[in-house]
């Protein structure tokens, strides 16, 4: 089996991310139950004839996987392989809105064509002029680690040599409005917005497009190696130690080697709680979170894995993403686990390459 390497990042989000550095400006907004992504200059990558025509989501995924590729010294992927649980939500509800006030008549078909959960990828594709294996994955909150899973897999049985991997999701105003029915953007009356120690229910809705691009050697700029990545989509709270252990276990690790733990922690106190039972499995280690600078949407999980990739380089933790006071002298293996809801449960293990 062969090793699979993080070699290169891009990140767009509600941070700076997208330039150069790591969190060294942070924006900590405490009093907005939306965080919309920061975005960068697209005109150096993307004609501005095109520009005008593409959705936000799309123009992040390309802008993040340009740096990936970049970064990794990487022209063609043997693979572009992407998550996404919304797809292009700006493109869909234009469309949408066009039937009902065109009366289903005289309809355009570019929102349509451009609405489809594959369109970042294929869109990439298509800057890249690349015909290799192209999949996008609409699994929820898994869905970039379902494109992990798949990139893994592929480069450890040596199908491929490496693979541009991202998550990507858009915010649009009718679906933010939705998710306000159904109470899970959080309350005005609940401000501020605290993620660690929130009694509301509901969370900061957000957005953004992390892209790593991954090979099977290890290289100048490699970041971490990714030993495994596990998925399930229900889980009792009861059950969560036994899920970390359980999964630490098969891969010969063992609490105690674990430098630091990344939880998912989102403010929803309806379902945190099962980072609460995670935590207490890891005392006296250092844990961290990440949902406060980014927000929460279903593939958040990808700013968790830059964040983690990002320390396993530098050895080094930002306070601003510490839960508690522990520090390790050496951060060679770094746990992530998150979950949406009380579903699809994930867990990500990185070792220092």
């Amino acid at each position: 089996m062969k090793n699979c390497y993080i070699n290169g990042m891009g990140c767009v989000s509600a941070q700076k991310t997208f330039e150069s550095g790591f969190l060294e400006e942070i924006h900590l907004n405490e009093t907005e139950n939306v965080l919309f992504a920061q975005q960068p200059s697209y005109k150096e990558i993307i004609p501005p004839a095109a520009i005008r025509r593409m959705a936000k989501g799309v123009k992040m995924g390309i802008y993040a996987s340009t740096q990936a590729l970049k970064e990794a010294n990487l022209e063609q992927p043997g693979a572009i392989i992407t998550g996404t649980g919304m797809g292009c939500t700006e493109d869909s509800e234009k469309f949408l809105k066009a039937i009902l006030d065109n009366k289903e008549e005289f309809l355009t078909p570019t929102s349509f064509i451009q609405s489809t959960h594959n369109t970042v990828g294929a869109q990439i594709a298509l800057g890249l002029q690349c015909k290799n294996y192209n999949f996008t994955y609409v699994n929820g909150a898994v869905s970039l680690e379902s494109a992990l899973i798949d990139a893994t897999m592929q480069i450890g049985n040596a199908e491929i040599d490496s693979a541009l991997v991202g998550g990507i999701d858009e915010t649009a105003a009718h679906t933010i409005e939705m998710f306000q029915l159904n109470n899970s953007i959080k309350k005005e009356e609940d401000k501020p917005y605290r993620v660690i120690g929130s009694h509301s229910k509901g969370v900061v809705f957000s957005e953004g497009a992390v892209f790593f691009a991954l090979e099977n050697r290890q290289t100048e700029t490699s970041y971490a190696q990714i030993r495994d990545v596990f998925t399930q989509n229900i889980l009792n709270p009861n059950q969560a130690q036994a899920f970390i252990t359980d999964f630490l276990t098969q891969n010969d690790t063992t609490i105690d080697q674990v430098d630091a733990v990344v939880l998912g922690y989102n403010g929803d106190a309806g379902f945190d709680h099962f980072y609460d039972a995670a935590g207490s499995v890891f005392e006296g280690i250092p844990q961290l979170y990440y949902k406060h600078l980014s927000g929460e949407y279903n593939t958040a999980s990808a700013f968790g894995l830059w964040m983690a990739s990002h320390i396993m380089k530098n050895q080094e933790i930002p306070a601003v993403v510490s839960i508690n006071d522990c520090r390790k002298e050496h951060y060679d293996t770094i746990l992530l686990y998150n979950q949406y809801q009380g579903k699809d449960h994930s867990l990500i293990l990185l070792t220092k390459c």
